[in-house]
């Protein structure tokens, strides 16, 4: 049987031969974790009560029992009836888990981080990239608040900093100084209160031929440290300010080996380091370009929004970096004064985006009041009525134009999930504005705010479809490859909503196919919760479950929140409604939902449709009752159909009428879908299963 590796340097979880075994709840996970920070010691039961629960109930002992149970049933299938285990044993007066050492992705990283103080340069910094590649996200992630994981958590958090601070060392050890800076200046955004780092950014910009920079930089170590811990820079910093105004030759060794032809043989910086030919050109036209742009040049600014929408579809910590630097950039655009420039830093982050809920709501209502007022200072529309002269090109015919369509399509995107209806308005005249235009490019970031902008009621994955359909078959003909496989995942969303599940099986194909081939790695992502949503819908639970788990885990550390918010405890909320009858299916179908709702979720933005479910597995009826009544109308997303479909289901086994008849209306127009397939995640089964049922409680 394959050895069972345990991962906590993200969310805690545990995998055999590859595969996520599903650990149930979070008090499951939180037993696992509690024990990994044992290093293979014995954890009392006693300690384990106290640990999970901040006030334990009267059958606390006899729960972490139930939870040990599953755990092993799930760690060790295999294990025969009655043979003792061997993995999660007890001993004494408690538990141990007798994992390997190198079964645990945290005592693998600090055995990686030891070694590499003892290799050569080259050997460290291989180390150490495979060391930090191991994060998923912060250490026990979701154990933040629990006090047994601080301090570990801590100590894995400053073990993670020094490393990557070592491996900046490495780089400039091997005269890779142009590749320390972004990562540094990354760091330092993060963490700013590393002396070491900002030492090393010094020497890296100094060792780039940016003295200025380097002298600015370590100005700004001194500013931060006197003015808010009050407390002077300590003697390396001073000494390397020292050395640079003096220019002291020992700062430029060593060099990087001098850049030949590209085509020419160029040895490697360390024989244990290879470097591929991307790699070097990379290296020497980013060393080339930090030299000759200035910093406050507006060319650097717009090639640093390409560096951005690049690393965007990086997924993880490239997501949320660019997402951040975004902001950034706009801001330091609207500064200058220059509409024009503004437009092209705006409008030139045109990453397609899948999911009809945004990451971060504040950043977008920034983002779409700078778009809102570049538009403002722009010249008004130049293009005439009617199509465009034969041969006219789009920029020549109406500069400003294109600049007005980058933002009407900007508002439309980031205005996602948003009753506004500036978001449709801006999503009709980026549309008609790009097609007048006959700018291929323009046209697709169009349509994503268009697809953005179709789910304000239900029954819209017709609309949506033909979405894709075009972006697809656009895309394909003028090389848009993000956009391609965008067509190809609203097509999946589409066909699964639609009931047509052989054609979304060929859309989620050929995304992972053009993902595999463009480097996209955020795409599998999605697809992963479609063939997790493929079990729900073949009647499958159990495989349905751990699938949606290990989807979940998989969110864990790709950068998109208002995705991942919410979404597990709601698919699995609707689980029980796949395979149930709808809404008259009774109590027997909201007690299995009921069920599935976990308290300590985080629900997200789907907390009001949890809430009544939680309040009827506790018994309290009529406080779900008041709750059913509360509810607003879904957003405006992917997920309205799935949770029109929960409010009929409350409002059946509630005897609310008025609500009956309120979510009859709403999913009318969808009576031919799969509620919540749209989202091409998870699904409460068939709205006209939903709506049979509806009329059957009505009539009786």
């Amino acid at each position: 049987m394959a050895e069972v590796e345990f991962g906590v340097l993200g969310a805690v979880v545990a995998e055999r031969g590859g595969e996520r075994v599903a650990l149930r709840g979070p008090r499951h996970a939180a037993v696992v974790g509690r024990l990994v920070v044992a290093r293979r010691r014995v954890v009392p039961v006693g300690r384990l009560v106290e640990d999970l629960w901040e006030e334990p109930p009267a059958g606390a002992v006899g729960a972490v029992q139930t939870f040990v149970a599953a755990l092993r049933k799930a760690l060790e299938p295999d294990r025969p009836p009655r043979a003792p285990a061997t993995l999660l044993v007890t001993e004494g007066p408690g538990y141990a888990l007798r994992a390997a050492p190198d079964a645990v992705d945290a005592w693998r990283f600090e055995a990686a981080v030891s070694a590499a103080a003892t290799l050569p340069p080259g050997q460290a910094l291989k180390r150490l990239r495979e060391a930090l590649g191991l994060w998923r996200g912060p250490a026990y992630a979701e154990f933040a608040d629990a006090r047994w994981a601080r301090a570990e958590r801590s100590r894995l958090a400053e073990l993670r900093l020094q490393a990557g601070e070592r491996a900046a060392e490495a780089r400039l050890a091997l005269g890779l100084a142009a590749e320390a800076v972004p990562d540094l200046d990354a760091h330092l955004a993060e963490h700013p209160w590393r002396e070491d780092a900002w030492r090393l950014l010094a020497l890296a910009l100094y060792r780039t031929g940016r003295q200025g920079d380097a002298l600015a930089v370590l100005r700004r170590a001194r500013a931060l440290l006197v003015g808010q811990l009050g407390v002077d820079p300590g003697p390396r910093l001073r000494r390397l300010e020292a050395e640079i105004l003096a220019q002291d030759p020992h700062l430029d060794l060593p060099r990087a080996p001098r850049p030949e032809p590209y085509d020419a043989p160029y040895p490697a910086p360390d024989p244990d380091l290879p470097a591929t030919a991307a790699d070097r050109l990379w290296r020497q036209a980013a060393a080339a370009y930090d030299r000759t742009v200035g910093g406050g040049a507006r060319a650097r600014l717009e090639s640093t929004v390409g560096l951005i929408r690049n690393l965007a579809v990086t997924g993880g910590g490239g997501l949320e970096a660019a997402r951040r630097h975004r902001l950034a950039a706009i801001t330091a655009a609207e500064e200058l004064g220059d509409p024009e420039l503004t437009t092209r830093v705006i409008g030139g982050y045109d990453v397609p985006a899948i999911w009809t809920r945004g990451d971060d709501p504040e950043a977008a209502e920034r983002i779409v009041a700078a778009a809102e007022r570049t538009l403002a200072a722009l010249p008004a529309s130049a293009l005439p009525a009617g199509p465009l002269p034969g041969g006219a090109s789009a920029g020549a015919a109406a500069p400003y134009d294109v600049a007005r369509c980058r933002l009407l399509a900007t508002i439309a995107v980031e205005m996602r999930g948003t009753r506004s209806p500036r978001g449709p308005e801006a999503a009709r005249e980026a549309e008609e504005t790009a097609r007048r235009l006959d700018d291929p490019a323009l046209l697709a970031y169009a349509l994503n705010g268009v697809f953005m902008q179709s789910c304000t009621r239900a029954g819209l994955a017709p609309r949506r479809d033909a979405v894709g359909a075009e972006l697809v078959a656009l895309a394909a003909r003028h090389g848009l490859a993000t956009f391609e496989v965008l067509g190809h995942l609203i097509r999946m969303q589409a066909r699964a909503a639609l009931a047509d599940l052989p054609a979304a099986d060929a859309h989620a194909a050929a995304a992972d196919r053009l993902a595999e081939r463009h480097e996209l790695p955020l795409v599998g992502v999605f697809t992963e919760w479609y063939a997790a949503l493929r079990l729900a819908v073949a009647g499958r639970p159990g495989p349905a479950e751990a699938a949606y788990r290990a989807a979940d885990a998989r969110l864990e550390g790709a950068g998109m929140p208002g995705v991942r918010r919410g979404l597990l405890p709601l698919a699995l909320l609707c689980l029980p409604l796949a395979e149930g009858a709808g809404a008259g299916a009774g109590a027997g179908a909201v007690a299995a939902a009921a069920e599935q709702a976990e308290p300590g979720a985080d629900w997200g933005p789907y907390r009001p449709w949890a809430e009544p479910f939680l309040l009827l597995r506790a018994g309290r009826r009529d406080d779900a009752r008041d709750a059913l009544r509360a509810l607003p109308e879904p957003p405006a997303d992917l997920t309205y159909e799935a949770l029109c479909c929960l409010q009929a289901v409350l409002a059946a086994e509630l005897g609310d009428l008025p609500a009956l008849r309120q979510a009859r209306a709403r999913l009318l127009p969808a009576a031919g879908e799969l509620a919540g397939a749209g989202t091409g995640m998870f699904t409460a089964g068939p709205v006209a299963r939903h709506l049979a049922a509806i009329d059957a409680v009505s009539d009786g």
